[in-house]
């Protein structure tokens, strides 16, 4: 596998272990974590896998074992050895990557599996936001042994669940149910409701640099962006992949750059010109086949 825009990518291979879900280190660069299942989250264990980079390409620093599949997984934001994961048996677990040793703290409360997990990078939270095919959303302080609040409202599975990077207190999920939600801690409540695609909805993100704009990614093959001062319709909405869209991503670094991977083994790069350029006309994309197997 090699990248059309970067050279050749670096690899690392880990038998029996199928990745789910992947994200850098705020702290150290390059270090990254996978949360990993066997035979592709259908049956058998996790493995967390802590990754860094040498002249070679991945080495692996630690690796930590889990009953069932691991689905996803994020940092701590005030913390460099500490992450949580989200699994198959309705769990969370709370890891420590400067212990070699299981998990410092495992939440059970959800009932079905968990397929999203997000800590919140506005400043002053440090609150955690889990979303499950239980069809409710938990909210965490990880201090704290149990939830703090239970988010009911979507009537199927849920599989993303994402802070906003700007709004204290706010986060969007997107589910089975064909909505997009957008939620509001302090009122324990839904603030948006929109019904994004006539399909299920399998990823949500936030923009970097505008704390009114989404993008949605369905089993539709279709990328939907949304406004949240009109959500009427969708602002852009891009077509290509031949298959359902399992994770979108804007970029960090420029506004105007999303990424979107699909269960057509494609991953593309997107470059949305018009809508954020604020012309507000049909968006024009850029697509570039990153990866394809």
């Amino acid at each position: 596998m090699s990248a059309v825009c970067g050279g050749p990518a670096r690899t690392l291979r880990v038998p029996g272990r199928h990745g789910y879900a992947a994200e850098f280190s705020p702290y150290l660069p390059g270090r990254l974590a996978c949360a990993t299942a066997q035979h592709y989250g259908i049956a058998g264990c996790g493995t967390l896998l802590i990754l860094d980079p040498d002249e070679s390409g991945l080495r692996l620093f630690r690796s930590f074992d889990w009953n069932d599949g691991l689905f996803d997984v994020t940092w701590s934001e005030n913390n460099e050895h500490v992450l949580i994961t989200c699994s198959g048996d309705g769990s969370l677990q709370l890891w420590d990557t400067a212990k070699a040793a299981g998990p410092l703290q495992v939440y059970k409360e959800h009932t079905q599996e968990v397929y999203s997990v997000d800590w919140s990078q506005t400043r002053g939270e440090q609150l955690v936001v889990s979303g499950s095919w239980d069809q409710t959303v938990k909210l965490w302080d990880p201090t704290v042994g149990k939830s703090l609040c239970t988010f009911r409202g979507h009537e199927s599975i849920i599989y993303s669940t994402i802070w906003s990077p700007h709004i204290p207190g706010c986060f969007a999920s997107a589910s089975g149910d064909q909505t997009l939600r957008i939620w509001d801690v302090k009122a324990a409540g839904v603030r948006i409701v929109i019904p994004a695609h006539q399909a299920e909805i399998l990823s949500c993100d936030w923009c970097k640099y505008s704390e009114n704009l989404l993008v949605t990614g369905a089993v539709d093959c279709s990328l939907r962006g949304w406004d949240l001062r009109n959500v009427r319709q969708p602002v852009f909405e891009l077509l290509g992949h031949t298959y359902a869209i399992r994770r979108v991503k804007f970029s960090p670094f420029h506004a105007s750059v999303l990424a979107s991977c699909s269960y057509d083994f494609t991953v593309r790069d997107v470059a949305m010109m018009y809508y954020i350029n604020g012309l507000n006309q049909p968006c024009i994309p850029r697509i570039l086949e990153l990866f394809k197997a």
